[in-house]
């Protein structure tokens, strides 16, 4: 399999008014393709710190980590934002959709940057939209839709790349129980479909849907632990 995350030996400190936060401690690790990873943990345990790294939002303070067999560590910011647009796919707790922009718009964004014809940014947006069952909305605005369905178009904007990764920051924090567990469906099935998905996830529930559960503590790895492939879904 390929290996799409390898992570090795990542620091990540802050420094603010003589303080040190060392908010990750030497992490190692490798996520393949066709994975499904939760990230759980306390809070303040380096869980989203993890995540912007992973997402290239971030810059580790040591260590190497390479995205898809690409070396990220001495990459300047115009390459960052490239690699991420063409590799990585991230869906938001807020689902940081722009309010001015139809759904249709919204998706179509990460493609924008990207030299494709106009017919054929169409075509994928239409697909990823059909996917997560919001193609009916596509002319709507974010403020017209409820919680669960601005997620599905976060989803759909990460997944329209056609990305190595994606990479997902509690994705239920901000959603009641019923629209949770029909997202957490909703990445199940992509995940069946072939996506690699990392998730940030304090709720233990969901974080059974992945068939890798990595526990974070104080900045380290603490329990990594394969979880058994007959979980679908929400139990």
């Amino acid at each position: 399999m390929k290996t799409v995350v390898a992570m090795n030996n990542i620091h990540k400190r802050y420094n603010s008014q003589q303080i040190e936060t060392h908010a990750l401690q030497g992490i190692s690790l490798e996520i393949t393709q066709g994975e499904f990873v939760a990230i759980t943990g306390p809070s303040g345990c380096g869980k989203s710190t993890l995540l912007s790294i992973m997402g290239l939002m971030d810059r580790a303070s040591e260590g190497d980590y390479h995205i898809a067999d690409i070396a990220t560590s001495n990459l300047k910011v115009d390459q960052r934002t490239q690699i991420r647009n063409e590799h990585i796919g991230y869906v938001f707790q807020s689902f940081n959709l722009i309010d001015n922009l139809t759904v249709f718009e919204n998706v179509a964004l990460p493609l924008e940057h990207r030299n494709i014809a106009k017919n054929e940014i169409k075509q994928r947006v239409e697909e990823v939209l059909t996917q997560v069952d919001m193609a009916h909305r596509q002319n709507y605005r974010p403020n017209q839709l409820s919680g669960g369905q601005q997620q599905r178009i976060a989803i759909a904007r990460a997944l329209v790349g056609k990305p190595d990764l994606i990479l997902v920051d509690e994705p239920t924090g901000n959603l009641d129980s019923k629209n949770g567990d029909q997202v957490m469906a909703l990445l199940a099935q992509l995940n069946k479909n072939g996506s690699t998905i990392v998730m940030v996830t304090h709720d233990s529930r969901y974080s059974r849907c992945a068939n890798r559960q990595i526990q974070l503590l104080d900045g380290k790895i603490v329990t990594e632990q394969v979880m058994p492939q007959v979980v679908q879904g929400v139990a």
